[in-house]
């Protein structure tokens, strides 16, 4: 389906409120062409003897014609101006709902600022073409339309000569109208750009402080305005040189009717009266003209505006619902739409192999997760531990056949229902602008009335003790991406978070990674209970977290090269007992 075509499809949702709009269009363009008609008989009948009686009448009834299209116009402005509001609230919910569904490889190869850019100048360029663009369109046509109506039946060689400058409007807007186009893009384009600095900077903002760079920062951005406004000068010389040269062409209409029309008066073949409405038919045609070089600039930029968010909306998620026949797998596990995860979920890997593009990060890994276990994970940084979590919740896709909780593969699995059974502490935590207690009540829907559970979560996180001293406890916020609390106080948040879903898995990259050892072991002594209950993944680089798993994996390189218990791996005098060697011999420096 073309772009036209789409968003034509928003447009017939408000098909009343532009069909109420263009019968008040055709009402307040006819009022306003019928003055000039009234002022010709006007001038004519006080030719013929001025009365105060006729005075008064033609003044009242311009007058009368005045108030009654201004309220027409009013309506006018408000119906469709109103609709292309309401189309701007479709548009931006169906934009960010398109977002949601999105894989999180996009948001890898796509800069936040450019998506941020195209949700709201982007849309408010579509707006304006749904609503100002069209009540002006419908006004210059109509209005034309008539006006050329008139004047023909006032007189019609004068009326074909004033007409001839429109070949060379239709010339000027053709051209000036793909120019208007081209810039505008670029222009958009450059404004992503900016966005996308802007956010940046802002997120990175205890970086750039913490090197002194904020004068790098500051020449950056200096360097990207200066290109945008270099291209918003670009357009404004386009346009520039664009009305002007309406005008000139409309000028050179009135001095003909000027020089024309003043002849015919002279020779009796045209009244004063009619001169006057057909001069005034032309101004009223000037509008039109002038308008409709705008309206065209309004449409160019729309629908370069509309091609730009429709790359968004229109893009294929890498993850998504499979639809397929339900299928019983036993005990009471259904693969379809009412997919159930039992209490205790085995998870396994068979063969997996995994690669971002021509970069393998997993190589033929299998393993298998008993439910009711904890299994940990360890290994150098980059040899694939957050990737192969990252596949159990789908966050990427894996290959067919490798990936399977209670030997269902997961995708076969409704993402809701997957997801809804993993507790996913990722290594670094993202906190929103609100409370504690929200961020904490975040993947429990309808937990924020439920402060039980909020605490209880929080309790077994170690978050208690800290939020005795926060001025407002639970409901204390946190400031954006949680910049008022440490990086153990942000992790233990993310901890309770994941808890207060109760999951049947529980995934904890590096979890503990920003907090001391003495409050890591209360944590784990306070999640002993909790993970005896459900299949537990922990990934860490401390040997002091993982040791009481109930099953060890050692990944290098992206392949697994040892597994067992902690006392068999130090056994083995392989890498993690070199790990283990390692972490004793720091704490041993550490304790002297």
């Amino acid at each position: 389906m073309s772009p036209l075509r789409r968003l034509l499809g928003y447009m017939a949702r408000y098909r009343r409120s532009f069909l109420l709009g263009f019968v008040c269009i055709v009402l307040s363009t006819g009022i306003a062409l019928a003055g000039p008609w009234v002022l010709k008989y006007a001038i004519d009948d006080l030719t013929a003897g001025v009365t105060m009686g006729k005075v008064r009448m033609y003044a009242l009834g311009l007058f009368a014609l005045t108030i009654v299209g201004a309220i027409f116009r009013f309506l006018m402005r408000r119906i469709i101006i109103g609709a292309s509001r309401d189309i701007e609230f479709d548009l931006r919910h169906d934009f960010f709902t398109a977002l949601q569904r999105l894989d999180l490889a996009y948001f890898q190869r796509n800069r936040t600022g450019d998506l941020m850019s195209r949700a709201t100048s982007d849309l408010n360029a579509v707006r304006m073409m749904v609503g100002p663009a069209v009540m002006y369109t419908a006004t210059t046509v109509l209005g034309f339309i008539v006006a050329v109506g008139l004047m023909l039946s006032i007189d019609g060689r004068l009326t074909l000569l004033t007409l001839v400058p429109l070949p060379f409007v239709s010339i000027i807007v053709r051209y000036f109208g793909s120019a208007i186009h081209r810039r505008f893009e670029a222009i958009q384009e450059q404004l992503s750009e900016i966005s996308a600095q802007t956010q940046e900077t802002l997120s990175a903002v205890r970086v750039i402080r913490a090197y002194g760079q904020e004068q790098y920062a500051i020449e950056r951005f200096r360097l990207a305005n200066e290109e945008y406004v270099r291209r918003n000068k670009g357009l404004i010389r386009l346009q520039g040189a664009y009305y002007p040269s309406m005008g000139l062409l409309m000028g050179f209409a009135a001095m003909l009717v000027l020089w024309l029309g003043s002849r015919e008066v002279v020779a009796g073949r045209m009244t004063l009266g009619e001169l006057v409405a057909f001069n005034a038919y032309l101004m009223l045609l000037s509008w039109p003209m002038i308008a409709f070089g705008w309206v065209t600039n309004l449409l160019q930029r729309g629908m370069a505006s509309w091609k730009r968010m429709l790359e968004v909306m229109d893009a294929v998620p890498a993850v998504a619902d499979r639809v397929l026949d339900d299928v019983d797998c036993g005990d009471g596990v259904v693969v379809g739409a009412d997919l159930k995860v039992r209490p205790y979920s085995a998870i396994e890997f068979r063969n997996l192999t995994f690669a971002y593009g021509d970069h393998v990060v997993l190589r033929d890994v299998s393993a298998v997760f008993p439910a009711g276990t904890t299994t940990a994970i360890v290994g150098a940084t980059g040899s694939g531990k957050s990737t192969l979590l990252g596949l159990l919740p789908r966050l990427h896709e894996p290959p067919r056949g490798t990936v399977f909780i209670d030997g269902v593969d997961v995708l076969d699995m409704p993402l809701e229902t997957l997801r809804g059974a993993i507790g996913f502490v990722p290594q670094e935590p993202f906190l929103f602008s609100a409370s504690i207690a929200e961020n904490v009540a975040f993947g429990a829907r309808g937990a924020q009335g439920d402060r039980d559970r909020v605490e209880e979560a929080a309790g077994l996180a170690r978050l208690d003790k800290d939020l005795s001293d926060f001025p407002k406890g639970y409901d204390t916020l946190v400031g954006e991406r949680g910049i008022t609390l440490s990086g153990g106080q942000k992790q233990r948040t993310a901890i309770a978070r994941a808890l207060a879903i109760d999951p049947r898995i529980l995934v904890m990259d590096d979890a503990l990674s920003s907090v001391d050892t003495y409050t890591e072991e209360e944590i784990l002594s306070r999640l002993a209970a909790v993970m005896r209950e459900r299949t537990t993944i922990l990934v860490s680089h401390r040997v002091s977290t993982v040791r009481g798993a109930d099953q060890i994996l050692v990944l290098d390189d992206g392949r697994i090269v040892e597994r067992g218990t902690h006392d068999a791996l130090v056994r083995h005098n392989g890498l993690y007992a070199d790990l283990y060697r390692k972490q004793l011999l720091e704490e041993e420096l550490e304790a002297s």
